[in-house]
């Protein structure tokens, strides 16, 4: 193999003096055209902590641009600070300019985009997806991009996010965990549970890994190196917004598990294992709730309703922006709800320490203009009290 047959990475410290190599993936999309692309990715090995690094990437026969990161820093003992949205198009984005500044400033560690990308990436023999990509470059190149699919991804089984993203672990992208200073952030799929044409099995796989890898973070000895415990996944358990989403109803089943048999729900584990946020997107809204499992409210006190809660916290941000613009919520707001905003935008997301978790959600209608904000305060970390 020569280079001008490999994907070719030049990175450095000090100048382009690494270079890294892999063999293009060919990727056939699903449409009409069936057309075909080359996917390169490239691992780079051996990189310090908390440094910074140059590259770009191509052949001898052409060079991106040069791009930065800075890779994550070693250990516990600082504070990651990401920004969060999901539901971001190519049509609309409203939130992407101030993104795009705000990374290319250096605010964030990384960002969590959970689910709906491009609307949709196969769209156009999958030149959406193409176009999506390019535009996202100015983010995803600076820092990692981290993703988890929404419904907008499942033509064609998933095929342009598995071969478009390459997540941590051995599941396409699908779900994975990783860990991030005091963070252990876990990324699912809830579109197995609406998706059942393709079989129930990843379902059954999701959960049962899902349960190993909250019973592993859970051990007191990793619990307490990194004590918080965040999930991503894009349909929301809870939502008052004024549709016929899933959410929009009782037995949700992302929430109770998959219909008649109420199997391989996540409420349950989630509750059990300590999880103490839970963001979630596919709503073109802003919602935070009260702490709750099972509808009822769990608050830590009248006073500081987010200090020791009862139960997981939910915040759903999905209105980075797309073509099919927000989603109205219902005229009443349920007990359950804290506050609720259609406003486009997107969230900021800090741990400071094993006690203090920051959140705020940034409204781009409003100029930037923070919206709401929450202190999630917890003197101990894990499974909540048993419940009837």
């Amino acid at each position: 193999m020569n280079d001008t047959e490999a994907s070719v990475v030049e990175y450095g410290i000090g100048g382009l003096i690494l270079r890294a190599i892999d063999i293009p993936t060919a990727f056939v999309d699903g449409g009409s055209l069936k057309r075909k692309q080359y996917i390169h990715k490239v691992k780079l090995v051996d990189l310090q902590p908390g440094t910074k690094y140059t590259y770009h990437c191509g052949s001898p026969l052409g060079w991106s641009s040069l791009y930065t990161f800075v890779t994550m820093k070693d250990g516990v003992d600082w504070s990651p600070f990401l920004a969060v949205y999901g539901d971001m198009g190519n049509i609309n984005a409203q939130s992407l300019p101030r993104l795009q500044e705000e990374v290319q400033r250096g605010m964030y560690d990384a960002i969590l985009h959970v689910g709906d990308f491009a609307y949709d990436m196969n769209t156009e023999n999958a030149e959406v997806g193409d176009e999506f990509m390019r535009q996202i470059e100015s983010i995803a190149a600076y820092m990692p991009y981290m993703t988890c699919p929404g419904n907008h991804e499942e033509a064609y089984n998933f095929s342009n996010y598995k071969a478009r993203f390459a997540m941590p672990g051995e599941f396409d992208s699908m779900f994975y965990s990783f860990n991030m200073g005091p963070i252990h952030f876990i990324s699912i799929s809830t579109e197995f549970y609406y998706f059942l044409n393709y079989g129930i099995k990843d379902v059954v796989k999701q959960y049962y890994w899902l349960e190993e890898d909250l019973k592993e973070a859970n051990k007191p000895e990793n619990r307490q190196l990194r004590p918080w415990i965040i999930t991503y996944g894009h349909r929301p358990m809870y939502c008052s917004n004024w549709n016929h989403d899933d959410c929009t109803y009782y037995s949700t089943m992302v929430r109770v598990g998959l219909p008649f048999l109420n199997w391989f729900g996540l409420e349950d584990l989630f509750y059990d294992y300590g999880v103490d946020l839970e963001i979630w997107a596919h709503e073109h809204s802003y919602e935070r709730m009260w702490p709750l499992y099972n509808y009822t409210v769990y608050n830590g006190s009248m006073e500081e309703p987010y200090r020791n809660p009862g139960a997981p916290v939910h915040i759903t941000t999905g209105s980075a922006g797309c073509q099919e613009e927000r989603d109205p919520f219902k005229p009443m707001q349920p007990e359950w709800s804290a506050i609720r905003s259609p406003d486009y935008g997107y969230a900021r997301l800090q741990v400071f320490n094993a006690t203090h978790l920051y959140m705020e959600q940034v409204s781009d209608d409003k100029e930037g203009e923070v919206i709401d904000r929450i202190w999630l305060i917890k003197d101990s970390h894990g499974g909540y009290p048993k419940r009837n």
